[in-house]
């Protein structure tokens, strides 16, 4: 098992999402970059599936009890092995008693900790991804311990593979229109394609929000279907981007949509960080 030694800023057990559940109001959640998740998975032979450690702006101490083999993929957050720097999107060969340790930020903002065979934690509607109430808790905090399948054996060495993730780091954000995109003014759609936008202050797992705002507007809709990456319109004219752990309906204007991979780009940045919008469709 792994001993959290300390937990990070925010630090989460995430999987693909919980699927099947939305009928009942219970959001996907899952890893806020799908992306990252998925290739350190795939770097390790797991399931696509299978759990991850979503780290956030910080990253946690973790002291293994059990050897394994890890891959930390995602944000730039200096990933080091008893004080010894790792690599990113490598797999590392970890011994009982090591200790994984994260510096300081220096690109992007969640980092994810692949592990052999996946973190054991418990299922919940199919998934263990951590939200609550559907989950317990949130967020792992010091003290906790996440099971794992110990693991000896020899994984595929990949060192040659060049993997490309720079488009995490980038700017540009596709969208599709969404279905109340024609309600918008053309000096509203003609900023969306032109305008510069900032992430605010107002962000987490369930919705960011952009600084810079659209027209004011009386639309009005009956309350509909919402996704991870729907983008909503306020009557005050701020746009709402819905993520991860978002609410399945929603009663504003869904003016655009992300693309999947466009959401792991966003989940990558922090307040003050600058997207574009490029509009698809």
């Amino acid at each position: 098992m792994i001993k959290v030694l300390k937990p990070g800023f925010y630090t989460s057990v995430q999987d693909a999402g919980r699927t099947g559940y939305r009928d009942m109001g219970v959001p996907v959640s899952g890893a806020m970059d799908l992306f990252s998740a998925t290739l350190a998975n795939r770097l390790l032979n797991n399931d696509d599936n299978a759990a991850v450690l979503e780290t956030t702006m910080t990253g946690p101490d973790l002291e293994f009890t059990e050897p394994t083999h890890i891959v930390v993929t995602g944000a730039e957050m200096q990933p080091a092995v008893n004080d010894a720097k790792i690599p990113y999107n490598r797999v590392i060969k970890i011994n009982s008693g090591d200790v994984l340790s994260f510096g300081k930020l220096q690109r992007g903002f969640r980092a994810y900790l692949g592990i052999k065979d996946g973190f054991k934690t418990e299922k919940v509607l199919g998934s263990r991804s951590l939200y609550i109430p559907v989950t317990q808790t949130a967020r792992i905090v010091e003290g906790n311990t996440l099971p794992y399948q110990p693991y000896e054996g020899d994984i595929e060495n990949l060192i040659e593979i060049k993997i490309d993730n720079e488009f995490l780091f980038d700017t540009h954000i596709e969208v599709f229109p969404g279905p109340e995109y024609e309600l918008l003014p053309e000096a509203d759609k003609e900023r969306i394609r032109t305008a510069t936008f900032t992430v605010s202050p107002q962000n987490n797992r369930m919705a960011y929000q952009l600084k810079e705002q659209l027209l004011p507007n009386d639309f009005g809709i009956i309350t509909s279907a919402t996704l991870p990456g729907t983008v909503q319109l306020t009557p005050s004219g701020k746009m709402i981007v819905l993520m991860k752990d978002c609410q399945t309906t929603g009663g504003y204007p869904r003016i655009l949509q992300l693309t999947e991979k466009s959401v792991s780009v966003l989940g990558q940045k922090k307040v003050g960080d600058t997207i574009d919008i490029r509009l698809r469709g």
